[in-house]
């Protein structure tokens, strides 16, 4: 079974488990816990992927970052991923987890990438297109900068993605000028 498939699964038992227990905030701010860690500390991910390094000290390290703050619901899915040999999909499952998380409590995740930092009123006119979009009120936008766009936006939702950059026009119109044939006049 592919590592995805794994994920999934794993995430749709630990979110059924968590709205069964009414522990969802409390799993989901645990789980964006362990994704903030893995993004700030490489070493972590590479624990958790690694067949060299037994299942007691994944454990033991998993149990050091959460079980002062952690949730017992998370803390015994940790454990019984762990002990499944299952830790290297740990991180996976949690992204998996937010993907669930979002759909069930109907939040769009949208990524907006700038040149600048947005401003309220351009951020709330990014949600309204998020809104019209997804058809959801609830709009959670992720803010990226990137100079290389020149000028302009890239709205990421989904699977679509509008992308209003001067990057982005420039590179058309190269394939545009890519794709004409012209004839040589002597």
């Amino acid at each position: 079974m592919s590592d995805i498939k794994v994920a999934s699964r794993y995430a749709k038992a630990l979110l059924e488990l968590a709205v069964e227990k009414n522990q969802l905030e409390e799993v989901n701010r645990d789980v964006n816990q362990l994704l903030e860690i893995a993004a700030e500390n490489r070493n972590i991910v590479l624990l958790l992927n690694s067949p060299i390094i037994n299942t007691d000290k994944k454990h033991n390290v998993l149990k050091a970052l959460f079980e002062k703050t952690g949730n017992p619901i998370t803390l015994s899915f940790f454990d019984i991923i762990t002990r499944k040999n299952r830790a290297n999909n740990l991180v996976e499952t949690a992204k998996e987890f937010k993907k669930q998380y979002n759909q069930h409590m109907g939040i769009q995740v949208a990524e907006v990438t700038t040149t600048f930092v947005l401003t309220d009123d351009l951020r709330e006119q990014f949600k309204s297109i998020v809104k019209e979009i997804s058809g959801l009120d609830k709009i959670e936008l992720v803010e990226k900068i990137n100079k290389e766009l020149i000028g302009g936006f890239v709205l990421k939702v989904n699977d679509k993605l509008l992308d209003d950059s001067i990057s982005g026009k420039l590179r058309l119109l190269k394939l545009e000028f890519a794709q004409r044939y012209f004839v040589k006049m002597y």
